[in-house]
């Protein structure tokens, strides 16, 4: 019976999380285009150094009410992933700036089969007839939505590539750290949400204005915009 009850409390967890993961993602994107294009903060490093630093402050809360622990993870490691990690989400903000909401969407099943990819690379996965039909049908899928979508153009399309390999790097990297070290998801956000907001704030101004040609600075702070930050 306590066994039943066990696996019916994991379930339960498991579609709360799937759940939550969902609303989440999706609505951080509905407001990150909205940002971009309608209130005109075209600014996606810089924006990203911003998520990050309220991550860093979320982390600082977490580490305090004890749900992350001490740990230790070298600071060669810890660099390469901030490295994969920043191009990761800053080549997906890029994306769903310069792509439509759809098209940023449908690009970021690819990372499937990419991910797929690197575990047999690295890891000698092997998959079975079913899964990799399945990668299959997801790549051409993704294949007529590029074709078909006419909102897609090539700095687009070039910053969804980007981001999707380095995005699949970024989450092997992470089980990788995770098994190595035995670190939590919480604890090694507590590693590398600081490193990362630090380095998107100090150099997203400088990408900023080499992809948009704008200065982060002349954009109109008023109290409206930053309510619409917040």
């Amino acid at each position: 019976m306590s066994s039943v009850s066990k696996a019916d409390r994991k379930a339960a967890l498991d579609v709360a999380s799937w759940f939550f993961n969902v609303v989440t993602s999706v609505g951080i994107i509905m407001v990150n285009k909205a940002l971009m294009a309608t209130y005109g903060f075209s600014f996606a490093t810089t924006l990203t150094g911003l998520h990050f630093a309220t991550t860093t402050l979320l982390t600082v809360l977490l580490r305090w009410l004890g749900y992350i622990q001490g740990s230790y993870l070298p600071l060669p490691e810890l660099l390469k992933f901030v490295l994969f990690a920043n191009f990761s989400i800053v080549g997906m903000n890029v994306s769903l700036m310069w792509n439509s909401v759809g098209f940023y969407q449908i690009a970021k099943l690819s990372m499937i089969p990419v991910s797929c990819f690197l575990e047999v690379v690295f890891d000698k996965v092997r998959y079975s007839r079913d899964t990799k039909l399945s990668i299959l049908l997801v790549l051409v899928g993704v294949a007529v939505c590029t074709v078909t979508d006419v909102s897609v153009n090539l700095k687009g399309f070039l910053a969804a590539v980007i981001a999707i390999w380095s995005t699949a790097l970024q989450q092997y990297y992470v089980h990788f750290l995770q098994r190595k070290h035995s670190l939590g998801s919480f604890d090694l956000l507590g590693h590398t949400a600081p490193v990362q907001a630090a380095s998107l704030l100090l150099v997203g101004p400088f990408v900023d204005y080499w992809l948009t040609e704008k200065k982060v600075y002349a954009y109109d702070y008023s109290v409206i915009s930053m309510v619409r930050f917040l």
